[in-house]
Order: structure tokens, then sequence, then C-alpha cells
């Protein structure tokens, strides 16, 4: 009963430690008119009830699964692999490693996050942890509200959106043995290599690799390069792909 009591009382304290840190809210509210993968109609909403006429307010929502911000697990993109069901919830508490290149997006809307880029991390700020969640920190969150400029489509009908370069993502996974990465546009890879090559390669990398991802993320600008933990809560469906989900980094 001694141990069960020191238990407890540790847990107590860890639970209030973690309240006193600062949290980050990495997610995007959802309205009808955010942005969205081109193939995807927007979110509706319809009330079912309310509280004047019926007692209870509901409403049916009715969205595709990656929706906002959201958590893409392997079977996204892969058929047999993990669905968000089955990713253990242990593994969606992770050390955090933030890439921040904001004022590299600001002059190329176009920037690829390189090898170069995670070694110059690394150099500053120490190696990335096995087992950790790696974000690229663009800025580009902060369009989200302007929905043109979020899809950046020129005049030829060409977006123009950052990502992850095929090197760097191949660097993480067998060089250092991450678990998921995140990245605060809609897909995984840069617009422009989307569009050369005709596919998301980067992202079907990741997934094949039965890693998960957040897309559409927020705030990152707001956590630190190194320290924080990444927290992902989602609804336990059965069997889905991607699901909108409610994510925090706790800071140091």
């Amino acid at each position: 009963m001694a141990t069960t009591n020191s238990n407890a009382a540790s847990l107590a304290q860890a639970v209030q430690f973690l309240k006193s840190c600062k949290w980050v809210d990495l997610t995007h509210e959802v309205t009808s008119s955010s942005p969205i993968f081109a193939a995807f109609n927007p979110p509706q909403r319809k009330t079912l009830f309310t509280v004047e006429k019926d007692g209870f307010l509901a409403y049916e929502i009715s969205l595709c699964t990656p929706t906002g911000t959201h958590v893409d697990a392997p079977a996204h993109f892969i058929n047999n692999a993990p669905l968000l069901n089955e990713i253990n919830i242990k593994d969606l508490l992770l050390p955090m490693h933030v890439i921040h290149k904001e004022a590299q997006v600001i002059n190329n809307h176009d920037y690829k996050l390189s090898v170069d880029d995670i070694i110059e991390y690394e150099t500053q700020h120490g190696r990335i942890q096995e087992g950790s969640f790696v974000a690229f920190s663009s800025g580009w969150s902060q369009r989200w509200d302007t929905p043109e400029a979020f899809y950046n489509i020129d005049e030829n009908g060409h977006a123009h959106t950052p990502g992850w370069s095929m090197e760097a993502l191949e660097f993480l996974v067998k060089e250092r043995k991450i678990a998921a990465i995140g990245h605060e546009t809609l897909d995984t890879d840069a617009a422009q290599d989307a569009q050369e090559k005709g596919f998301l390669f980067a992202e079907h990398y990741v997934l094949q690799q039965h890693l998960w991802q957040a897309e559409v993320l927020n705030h990152l600008d707001q956590v630190p390069a190194v320290g924080a933990f990444i927290h992902v809560n989602f609804p336990n469906f059965e069997a889905l792909p991607s699901f909108p989900a409610r994510i925090v980094a706790y800071l140091p």
C-alpha cells in the first residue's frame, strides 16, 4: 500500500508540474471555409437539435478524414498498414524537435527542408533523438485564415508551398530512427515536387515506413527547437486512415 501511495503522489506531482509548464495548441480551428486538399469537399455542419426546441444541442458533421490539423496513419497511403486506432497511445506522446526555417520560406515559397538543414540543426541543438517527433516549422500556418495565400497558386495554376526533401526524410528515418514528422502545409511534399513528379512520393515514403505524421500544424513558431514534448489526441473511431486531431506541445 505504501508503494501505491508513493506512486500516486509522484503521479500527482508530475501532473502538477506539467500543468505549470507552458502549453501551445498546435491545431487550427476548422470552419467550412478552411483550406482543404483539392480533392476533398469542405466540412459541413447540420443542426439536428437545439436547446430551444429540443432541450439539447446536437450537430451532424460531414467531413473528409484528413481535414484541418490532422494525423495520418500509415494506412492513409499503404495497403494493410496500421490504422489510427492501431497506434499505441503511448506513442502519441513524444519528445519534439522543431527545425525552424521560417526566414528561408519567406524568401522561397518552394523551400525544401534538406539534410544540410538537419545537420545545421544538430550542430546548434544536439543530435535528434531516436523515437522522436520532428517538425518543419515554415511559418505557413500564418496563412490559414486566407485560403488563397495558403494554397499560393500562381497565374499558371501551379501551387508554391514548402515541404520535405526525400533525402531529409530518408536521413531521419534511417540515420535517426524517428517516430513521426509534422508540418504546417497540407502535404509532406513541396508543391513543386508534387507537380513535377505527379505524386506525393515524400508522403508515401514516410507512411510506407509505418510512421505517422501530423499535417497542417499551427503555432510551431512558438515551440523551441528542442526540449518540448508533443501530445496527440483524436477520437477512437474504428479503422480510419486519418482524422482531425487536437495536438499540444508542452514546453520546458
